[in-house]
């Protein structure tokens, strides 16, 4: 029997939130994609975004890591840099989202439609 798999078995048990990210890439990778709506597409980044900042916060966990306050006795230190970043991510975000929304109810009050296909027709024509 090979001996690295009860490794895999457990690498695939146990990074579940790995799963996630993808699952939430996926998500909102595809309704950037597919849908016509850009109110969905708003949706879609923000879902994009969610499964990134959970990468980076999954990828500074450390098993066993204390607080990055320097006492006696302290074990591994937890790095505060990635959790800073995703907080000032996680704002830039929220603004990007707010200015994406006033745009797009900026351009129902001048077309009366969302859809995408029918903006670029109604440009183009």
């Amino acid at each position: 029997m090979n001996a690295t798999l009860p490794l895999q078995l457990d690498l695939l048990t146990t990074h579940y939130n790995y799963y996630a990210v993808v699952v939430l890439l996926g998500i909102g990778l595809y309704m950037l994609v597919d849908s016509p709506n850009l109110v969905k597409k708003v949706i879609g980044m923000n879902v994009f975004q969610t499964g990134i900042f959970l990468f980076f916060i999954t990828l500074a966990y450390r098993s066993g890591g204390n607080p990055p306050i320097i006492t006696e006795g302290g074990g591994p230190y937890v790095s505060p840099l990635p959790h800073v970043l995703i907080l000032t991510a996680i704002v830039v975000g929220v603004s990007l989202t707010a200015v994406a929304l006033a745009l797009i109810v900026r351009i129902y009050s001048e077309y009366g439609t969302l859809d995408e296909e029918t903006l670029e027709q109604l440009y183009y024509d």
